[in-house]
């Protein structure tokens, strides 16, 4: 049952959503700067070009009156859609998950022993209202809402996403998850995610997100802060499987304290259109910074993606890796920047980017920035742009395998720096969308 849907944006949408969220003023407000700065920011003059007709997108739609912890208080219809995408399989291997669906979480459950231990893992909107001092004290904070037009939009009709806060000396044994799931024609999914590691802690945080195929467009423009404290270490692990038919305009961004580590585990399998870019801004002393990517790029795809390591602490390190395939008419973008600042002394980074072309259709390019302003730190910069060779195939071929298989088992070896970094279940899922694909 559809308890509500708002059509267009407009400054009644946002204050409607606002309304049905019952937000106090501070929000409100927020909201409507927001939607002012949105107006004002332009397009991207980089990327592909989206070309979105907001007065169509379904800004909110609610599906559930009340978020549930028992999988049998969901609508049938919706409880099968998340089974066959083994959402309900794969919460017995974590400690806790998330489920939102279109515009709200419809799903949450925890671990009894994780609430014993102090860990907040809910959804943004529920964490607004049960802790507005702590959730104040670092929304908006990293990706502002003049940072980009889409996270401006983001700031303006942002719901649903998930807030955790892991309290100092905290290990978590098991991941937590998030699932999101866009299901209609039109629909816009505006998650906002924060996340705050206190010192000595660490988490593993796993996020999933799928959608139908329509004829029209669907856009996901979310935003992702997260905070990691002293001496401790966060873990983002998320493969991207939206239709051919969404826009996925998304901004992530982390800041890293004294002897942190911050880990990016990137995914881009499906989507229309992708600009992503996972950041880490290290800022402590002796702070770690690693993103591993994966796009591939199908039928006139467009994956625009890469990386951002800022290093301001002295004695930091940043490692990217980026793996690119394109095929069947795709373009696979890397873009990314590594600026080591001045008082950075002793920092390092490395980026390699390798970028794998199926056919003479596709197409492939590289923007790197890399920046260092002093002289005590070093930047290594590796990149390669190939084809599967004849020679390589013809050997797989002459032990017995026939060419797609040879094709596949080259392909699964090139994303393995990827796939080893993923739990067992997202690397299996990994290679079936790969198959599917080629």
């Amino acid at each position: 049952m559809i308890y509500l849907e708002l059509v267009g944006l407009s400054l009644d949408t946002i204050e409607n959503i606002s309304k049905i969220k019952k937000e106090e003023d501070y929000f409100r407000e927020y909201r409507k700067e927001s939607y002012n700065n949105f107006l004002k920011i332009k397009e991207p003059e980089f990327g592909p070009k989206c070309n979105i007709d907001y007065d169509k997108v379904i800004f909110y739609k609610s599906n559930l009156d009340s978020v549930k912890n028992d999988w049998r208080q969901i609508d049938t219809s919706i409880q099968c859609e998340f089974r066959d995408l083994g959402v309900l399989e794969s919460e017995k291997k974590m400690d806790g998950i998330g489920v939102q669906y279109e515009s709200e979480v419809i799903y949450h459950n925890m671990l009894k022993e994780l609430e014993e231990k102090n860990v907040i893992f809910t959804s943004i909107d529920d964490a607004i209202k049960k802790y507005p001092d702590l959730v104040k004290k670092y929304f908006g904070k990293l990706v502002s809402n003049q940072d980009n037009k889409y996270a401006a939009l983001n700031g303006a009709v942002f719901s649903g996403g998930s807030f955790i806060y892991v309290p100092k000396n905290t290990k978590l044994d098991r991941p937590l998850q998030s699932y999101f799931r866009i299901s209609s024609r039109d629909m816009g999914q505006f998650e906002r995610s924060l996340i705050i590691v206190d010192d000595n802690s660490d988490l593993h945080y796993i996020e999933g997100c799928t959608a139908p195929t329509y004829s029209s467009s669907s856009l996901h423009a979310a935003v992702v802060e997260i905070f990691v404290g002293k001496n401790s270490r966060c873990r983002y692990s998320t493969i991207q499987n939206w239709a051919h038919n969404v826009n996925n305009l998304v901004t992530k961004r982390a800041i890293v304290s004294e002897n942190g580590t911050m880990e990016w585990i990137d995914g881009n399998v499906g989507s229309f259109n992708n600009m992503k870019y996972p950041a880490c801004i290290l800022k402590g002393d002796n702070s770690n910074g690693t993103c591993i990517t994966i796009s591939v790029a199908s039928n006139n795809q467009y994956q625009d993606t890469g990386s951002r390591m800022i290093h301001i602490g002295k004695n930091t390190k940043s490692k990217i890796i980026s793996k690119s395939i394109a095929l069947n008419g795709g373009n696979s973008t890397y873009r990314g920047k590594i600026d080591i600042k001045e008082n950075a002394l002793n920092s390092e980074a490395s980026l390699k980017c390798d970028t794998l072309i199926l056919d003479d259709i596709s197409k492939s390019d590289t923007y790197p920035v890399n920046i260092n302003r002093n002289s005590s730190s070093n930047i290594y910069h590796e990149a390669t742009v190939s084809k599967i060779s004849e020679e390589n195939l013809n050997y797989l071929m002459s032990r017995g395998i026939d060419k797609e298989k040879a094709m596949e088992l080259i392909i699964l070896g090139f994303i393995d720096d990827f796939k080893k970094e993923l739990p067992v279940e997202y690397a299996v899922e990994l290679n079936q969308l790969i198959k599917k694909i080629l």
